[in-house]
């Protein structure tokens, strides 16, 4: 049986008396207010954000700014010319918005430079031999002047290490063939399960002897482009350091069905990368000034330098140019933000991080409220939603504006990582995020020759820019729940 409404009970019950009457009025009154707030609230949320996404669409930036990035400076490799070249670019850029501020932050980082192209090839007997496509490894060492021609032990992991042991390796060169796990659907966990073979396994091998390293690339994909990223030799002494290099999963496969064939085939490789002293780089900042809370920033932003095989464009030009939109089109739109807002375009992300960290540590030093920092540096692919690093009460407020979203197929919202760069920021007082593009393809193109402009659809880049500001506005209306 349904229940009587309340202006119902009161008719039937005369004897109710005006005091009571007032009172279920009052409520009666204030939950049908609630309720047409929160719905025009709603209405109002959906009509700003349909404006943006309208704008990027139909009169966005990013495409053409990441074709600047792409096709006339290339790739960004910290401590470059090209480097310098894109904080130029992009402080211009930044400029011509009409933002409140824009400037450059000073941060020394890492130089290092790849050489001459890299050469490779397997023999299996002397005078024939087969040549392989590899590169060498951000941070590696060159190779002797004549090259490294040596025995190869192949291995999955270094527990493979430890079991053959400094006998079975020494006077060899490492090959880890760990390839990506192909039937995990999230591709990071993938990269995750199988990239600490690339970052520290001349530092393992060493210990056993090897002269060498080579590294299965980071790639789902069967092709021909090996995959550089960064590596560490630990406190291993310097005169105890050896070269390593990324060789194409193709090439990978290649060495491996060859070494079941001929154990005792050699691989030669020569390159003749160098480090050289850490040099003055910046990050490129602008904001918009708070109109309610000046002193409370929030954050949006991608890393600028890139690696030097490509030109950058997934990673990360395309977090760069969709931060820089996020500021423009809520400009475009008219918006006045309640917090500040800032579009840092970080340094040396790929192999140093010295730009998050610079970034933070300016930030406490001058004792800056940061409440939310949203990073983008998984490529300019489809956006399927975010992650966010936060406790429950946020999480839950950010998780009722999914159905905003949903509109524009953004639908997965969950707990999780942010970004590296903004990760320095995290404390008790702040929300991190990070855009979560469809990730199928994007290892195809990681720290590869491959990942070009071309590679790098407009309409994509352009829904991811608007998805980060319609997140952004969010935000910045709403603001943190605080306990």
């Amino acid at each position: 049986m349904n229940k009587p409404s309340i202006p119902t009970l009161i008719f039937l019950n005369p004897k109710l008396n005006s005091m009571k009457i007032n009172s279920y009025l009052f409520l009666s009154l204030f939950l049908i207010s609630t309720t047409v707030l929160a719905q025009s609230a709603v209405r109002e949320d959906s009509l700003v954000i349909k404006k943006i996404y309208n704008t990027a669409l139909l009169n966005g930036k990013s495409y053409e700014w990441l074709e600047h990035l792409s096709n006339e400076i290339g790739g960004r490799l910290s401590g470059s010319l090209e480097a310098e070249k894109a904080i130029a670019y992009t402080e211009a850029e930044l400029k011509k918005l009409g933002l409140d501020k824009v400037w450059l932050q000073p941060v020394m980082v890492p130089k290092w430079t790849r050489g001459i192209k890299e050469y490779a090839y397997i023999e299996t007997a002397p005078g024939i031999s087969s040549t392989v496509d590899i590169c060498a490894l951000g941070g590696s060492i060159a190779t002797p002047d004549g090259g490294l021609k040596a025995e190869v032990v192949e291995v999955k992991n270094f527990e493979d290490l430890e079991r053959l042991g400094r006998a079975n390796i020494e006077g060899k060169i490492v090959f880890y063939n760990r390839p990506m796990q192909a039937d995990l659907i999230r591709t990071f966990e993938a990269y995750g399960g199988c990239v600490n073979q690339r970052s520290s396994g001349a530092k393992e091998a060493v210990k056993y002897g090897a002269v060498g390293v080579i590294v299965r690339s980071m790639n789902l994909r069967q092709d021909d482009f090996p995959h550089t990223g960064n590596m560490n030799y630990g406190d291993t002494p310097v005169d105890q350091l050896i070269p390593a290099c990324a060789i194409s999963t193709n090439g990978a496969n290649y060495l491996s069905n060859a070494l079941k064939i001929k154990p005792d085939l050699k691989f030669y490789f020569k390159q003749t990368c160098r480090t050289y002293p850490d040099v003055q780089s910046y990050n490129v900042i602008g904001e918009i000034t708070g109109s309610e809370f000046p002193d409370k920033f929030m954050v949006v932003g991608g890393h600028l330098d890139s690696w030097d095989l490509g030109d950058g464009s997934h990673d990360d030009g395309a977090g760069c140019v969709q931060s820089m939109e996020v500021l423009r089109l809520l400009k475009e739109i008219d918006y006045k933000p309640r917090h500040s807002l800032r579009v840092v375009l970080f340094m040396n992300e790929e192999n140093g991080l010295r730009g998050g960290r610079k970034y933070a540590e300016e930030a406490k030093q001058k004792n800056e409220t940061h409440v939310f920092a949203l990073e983008s540096d998984a490529g300019g692919f489809t956006p399927r939603g975010f992650s966010f690093d936060c406790d429950d009460a946020n999480f839950k407020q950010i998780a009722s504006w999914k159905p905003l979203f949903e509109p524009y197929y953004v639908h997965s919202f969950t707990r999780g990582g942010s970004g590296a760069d903004i990760g320095p920021l995290k404390d008790e007082g702040i929300v991190l995020a990070g855009l979560r593009p469809d990730s199928q393809r994007y290892f195809d193109y990681h720290h590869a020759a491959s990942d070009t402009f071309d590679a790098v659809n407009k309409r994509e880049l352009e829904l991811g820019g608007a998805t980060m500001a319609s997140l952004i506005y969010l935000m910045d209306k709403y603001g943190l729940v605080t306990k």
